[in-house]
């Protein structure tokens, strides 16, 4: 939804809540269950969407004129236009475990690169005129698997070669789409001062270079290109797994003149008066997603593990440990109280007021995770429980 002209900002909720990798199945998700949402939330408004469109889903479309012309017309009968395209996950969401293998394939591949030009052909042939698309990915990698300066220097060369082909989508389209970088716990790109650097270390160095390679534009217009074309999905969530101030993220790449994509909504599980706390988190360890969980002691000392399991099986051995951040998206909403809390705190007004004066032209309510939230603690119907998400972030954007 737009939520105001000057300067732009749009509002939605991403798709990945729903199930499904083929594109008839994210159709009917959109047909049966967004338009529900806008009914609740925006019922005489046009009504933005975040869509998760998975490789299969990607390669049906790609391959389909009368798909996406199908679609355009479907969203233009509803009032709904898609503008930003959560291009993280490339396989299998939901159904199934999923864990690390999110990260795959990342950016060191061509199917990682060739998937990404897919989903911005996409993306052009539905964005509404004046109106820039987003599409988010993966930062780069998970940290694991980077292990060689060969590794970054494919990252770069890579990311390099979207931001030529998105250069040439603007200028054969008229429309203006930028790729974000998700910083995720445990990944190549982790932390606020991670990203920075890279963009500085890599982007605006090694990048610079293979887009000038790639384009003949020369080094300033090669660097302005990856400055528009190429910035961070600020996933507050990750920000705060991290213990770090959302507000002073987006202060820090505004500073560094990198963009900020999209903003994702949303909070993390936090557990506190240990070990109470961590036994608490005992329903929330589960087989589909990595769980990754970030310690802090009394006296600072920061602790991470992988997944949930890890550190339940370890909390005890460290007695100094105050508060466990988990990788689990909780609805913004969600209120415990008690040992179990959220990170939803963190969206303070001087971080509101940054996304009112233009920090991000995209907001997008990112809580995938309604399938594996424990039954007792389920808030209940999904497009209920993300027409409160909207309520909540349209009191707080007041």
């Amino acid at each position: 939804m737009i939520l105001q002209h000057q300067p732009p900002l749009h509002l939605t909720y991403c798709l990945n809540i729903h199930p499904g990798e083929s594109w008839a199945e994210n159709f009917a998700a959109i047909r049966e269950k967004a338009t529900e949402v806008k009914r609740l939330v925006a019922p005489d408004d046009w009504f933005g969407l975040g869509l998760r469109i998975a490789h299969q889903a990607a390669t049906e479309l790609a391959g389909s004129e009368d798909l996406r012309a199908e679609a355009l017309d479907f969203f233009n009968a509803n009032q709904l236009y898609p503008f930003s395209i959560n291009g993280f996950p490339y396989g299998r969401f939901h159904a199934g475990p999923v864990k690390e293998d999110v990260y795959a394939p990342d950016w060191r591949t061509q199917e990682r690169l060739d998937y990404t030009f897919q989903l911005a052909d996409i993306l052009s042939s539905w964005l509404p005129d004046q109106v820039d698309g987003s599409i988010s990915t993966v930062p780069g990698s998970f940290k694991p698997w980077i292990t060689t300066d060969d590794d970054v220097s494919a990252i770069v060369a890579n990311l390099a070669a979207a931001v030529a082909y998105l250069a040439a989508v603007r200028d054969d389209t008229g429309k203006e789409i930028h790729l974000g970088l998700e910083p995720e716990p445990d990944c190549f790109l982790e932390t606020t001062a991670e990203t920075i650097a890279f963009f500085k270390d890599q982007l605006f160095l090694g990048g610079v270079d293979e887009v000038d390679r790639l384009l003949g534009c020369g080094r300033d217009q090669a660097e302005k290109l990856i400055r528009r074309h190429i910035g961070v999905c600020l996933d507050t969530c990750h920000v705060a797994m991290q213990f770090e101030d959302p507000a002073e993220s987006l202060r820090a790449y505004q500073a560094a003149g990198i963009r900020i994509s999209k903003v994702q909504l949303s909070a993390a599980l936090t557990a506190v008066a240990l070990p109470r706390g961590s036994d608490a988190l005992k329903p929330f360890v589960e087989p589909v997603y990595l769980h990754q969980v970030k310690g802090r002691g009394a006296d600072g000392a920061r602790y991470s593990w992988f997944d949930l399991p890890d550190a339940l099986a370890e909390v005890d051995s460290y007695p100094d440990l105050e508060t466990l951040n988990v990788h689990f998206h909780v609805p913004l909403f969600f209120n415990m109280g008690g040992v179990l809390r959220s990170t939803v705190d963190s969206l303070t007004p001087d971080f509101f007021q940054a996304l009112r004066e233009g920090a991000s032209s995209h907001l997008e309510i990112e809580t995938y995770t309604f399938d594996v939230i424990p039954p007792e603690l389920h808030p209940g119907d999904v497009v209920k429980s993300v027409a409160r998400e909207y309520e909540w972030v349209l009191d707080h954007l007041k």
